[in-house]
């Protein structure tokens, strides 16, 4: 699997919700579930590299491909994560634009995969650069898949908004985190799953699953909350 993971770091997110993100990713690729997930993998690896994203055009290589296959090459890969600094402050959301950059990045991946990840966290919806659904589409016709891990800490209602315009392709899914605080242990989760990999046919019911509890939402409006909480470990696919 080729991964990229693309880290907000938009106007919105401040100084100490960058560092979490950083300390949230660098953790995961330390646990041992996760490197046990990528030893259960046909070829025993995956390739990866992170990136952040504002703008529509604002986007840099934060850490660049690497394998990862070991516990050693893990390692590395979580220091380089604490290593790098911010390099963006801001410019807007472009979650289409991160899109876009991710998609390039994947042609540039250092080996040749089954399966191409692209991995959006963000805490807001698509404000800057063009549709994000048209993106999403045409990364979904490149054979991609699009996760998500929408941060809502400012936007409640950004779980929503992910599953109907910015996740797509095979196997794709979505872990909301609650806010920051929570943030590590949603991508923990959401990275064991994106490289185990999912069923397509589990897929296709969890998002039937999810369709059927919006509706129910829907109509029982006295019930406030979302049922896609990270307090309840929901795992959307679509």
């Amino acid at each position: 699997m080729a991964l990229v993971l693309a880290v907000d770091t938009s106007g919105s997110v401040s100084p100490s919700r960058f560092e979490l993100q950083k300390q949230g990713y660098a953790a995961a690729f330390r646990n041992p579930q996760v490197l046990n997930a990528i030893r259960e993998q046909a070829s025993q690896s995956i390739a990866a590299v992170m990136v952040q994203w504002t703008g529509p055009r604002l986007h840099i290589v934060a850490v660049d491909w690497r394998i990862i296959r070991d516990a050693g090459s893990a390692e590395a890969f979580a220091n380089a994560i604490e290593a790098v600094p911010r390099q963006l402050f801001g410019g807007g959301t472009s979650i289409s634009g991160a899109i876009d950059y991710s998609r390039l990045l994947l042609t540039q991946c250092p080996c040749h995969p089954v399966r191409r990840v692209i991995d959006i966290s963000g805490d807001g919806a698509n404000n800057s650069g063009r549709s994000v659904i048209e993106a999403r589409d045409e990364a979904i016709k490149d054979g991609l898949s699009i996760n998500g891990l929408p941060i809502l800490a400012i936007e409640p209602g950004l779980d929503r908004y992910y599953f109907d315009n910015v996740i797509g392709g095979p196997g794709a899914f979505m872990i909301p985190a609650a806010n920051y605080d929570t943030f590590a242990d949603a991508v923990l989760k959401k990275l064991i799953s994106e490289i185990a990999g999912i069923d397509a046919r589990s897929a296709r019911s969890s998002a039937r699953d999810v369709k059927r509890t919006m509706a129910s939402q829907t109509r029982q409006s006295s019930q406030p909350s979302s049922p896609y909480s990270e307090a309840s470990g929901a795992n959307i696919a679509r």
